[in-house]
């Protein structure tokens, strides 16, 4: 009976996640198609692309995060079969994110000043503000679509994001062929386009979504657009604080690696070009392990809202069993086509060597970051969000930044700075301390006697 019951929770962790997986691959390929068609238009859109992508992403990821909150909120909801409480707890939700990419897109006139931060020269500046300004002016309808997206997956639905997802893309390269080389009536807006034709994907995917919240059979009973809920000020606080831990996690995500990126630069081209490709190939499969934790959020959200502490530690398990499993998988592959890998980033010998060494490394990070990652899905399952922030904030910057400094700029341990290696060990240091901590931290919620919030 306790094998079936793992093997259960196995195959629903696994029908939740894979959906997800191909719809995070297929965003990730909208900021390929960015950046590819842009390039080919010339090298300054693409280097304006990169960069208005540099600024903008860090609003994107907040929103996403503050979002990301629903999830484990319904889906409890759903355990304890509280259907009203669904569509109640869910608008509330809606009203702080909306707020959100309200605010966000309320920067639209300090766009210029934002970009000034960062010297550049004056074309390149003149198209990275028109970039941002575009996708400034999509940030409230990608918080009503992060909104229904997470109300989806909150409730177990997580193939009608995939199909969404893959029409987003389809639309991304669509619009990035009339907005960046102009068709008939519509100018060419070099690689500014790219952010036309990212507001619109948004929108195209926040009616979409729409479109399946309100006319779906299966999310009929839920009655989200049923019945108005006037915003509650104790449930928005309540949600906001079980998600701005969330959305400050992927802050420090991002902004961890990009600090990284700035600090090799003085080593040259040719090894912050190696640090990347090993940091683009690990990032695609990151997708893996975080589609599988956030299908066991949604689980844990589920069991411990029908009372059920023991199933809800069983999904725990064998989300972390899974997601080491395909990391392992994962690892070995890379290790195994190192130069295949390689050759679809780079013909350089010079960053093949290097980049070739830093596999090695990014075959070892996959595991400690799968199972840090879904340790972290898994807290926030039971809404114990402050621990993961706390946690990742110390593992990410006071442990594995300070390592990566320490030996890749120094020579207090090594005869010679160890240069993009010693960062990237660092992060394995960094992710090995996610990993146990996090660990740790589930373990003792797991405890019988431990109350959960509410």
């Amino acid at each position: 009976m306790k094998n079936k019951r793992y093997l259960l929770e196995g195959r629903d962790i696994i029908k939740l996640a894979w959906p997800l997986l191909i719809a995070q691959i297929t965003q990730m390929l909208m900021g390929v198609s960015d950046t590819i068609m842009a390039g080919r238009y010339s090298a300054t859109d693409m280097a304006a692309v990169a960069l208005g992508f540099s600024i903008t992403v860090p609003l994107l990821c907040f929103i996403q995060g503050i979002a990301l909150a629903l999830p484990p909120i319904i889906s409890r909801l759903q355990g304890t079969k509280d259907i009203t409480g669904i569509a109640n707890a869910s608008q509330q939700a809606g009203y702080l994110v909306c707020f959100v990419g309200v605010a966000m897109a309320a920067l639209i006139p300090f766009a210029g000043n934002i970009v000034s931060l960062f010297p550049m020269a004056d074309e390149l500046h003149t198209i990275t503000v028109d970039y941002v300004v575009y996708v400034l002016c999509a940030m409230p309808g990608f918080a009503l679509y992060q909104w229904l997206r997470n109300y989806c997956e909150g409730l177990g639905k997580t193939k009608p994001t995939m199909l969404i997802t893959v029409i987003g893309l389809m639309a991304n390269i669509l619009g990035n062929y009339l907005f960046i080389y102009g068709i008939g009536p519509i100018p060419a807006f070099g690689g500014a386009g790219c952010g036309v034709a990212t507001a619109i994907v948004i929108y195209t995917m926040l009616i979409a979504t729409f479109i399946y919240v309100r006319f779906s059979p299966a999310l009929k009973k839920y009655q989200l657009f049923d019945t108005y809920y006037k915003p509650s000020v104790v449930a928005i606080k309540r949600t906001f604080k079980l998600g701005l831990p969330i959305a400050m996690t992927l802050l420090f995500e991002v902004t961890l690696f990009a600090v990284v990126a700035l600090l090799l630069a003085p080593f040259g081209s040719t090894t912050v070009a190696a640090h990347q490709v090993a940091l683009n190939f690990s990032a695609l499969m990151f997708m893996v392990p975080m589609s599988i934790g956030m299908a066991a959020s949604i689980r844990i959200g589920y069991r411990i809202g029908q009372n059920n502490r023991r199933q809800a530690k069983i999904a725990a398990k064998c989300s972390i069993l899974i997601g080491f499993v395909t990391a392992a998988c994962t690892a070995t592959f890379t290790l195994s086509a190192k130069a295949f890998i390689i050759g679809l980033y780079t013909s350089d010998e010079a960053v093949y060597q290097m980049a070739n060494a830093l596999l090695i490394y990014a075959a070892i990070f996959q595991l400690s970051d799968a199972i840090q990652v879904i340790s972290a899905n898994a807290l926030r399952g039971y809404k114990d969000t402050t621990a993961m922030f706390i946690i990742t904030f110390v593992s990410y910057w006071l442990i594995g930044l300070p390592t990566g400094v320490i030996l890749g700029r120094t020579n207090w341990i090594t005869a010679e700075p160890m240069s993009a290696g010693g960062f990237w060990i660092g992060f394995i240091v960094g992710l090995s301390a996610a990993a146990i901590m996090l660990g740790a931290r589930l373990y003792y919620i797991q405890r019988p006697s431990y109350r959960y919030a509410t």
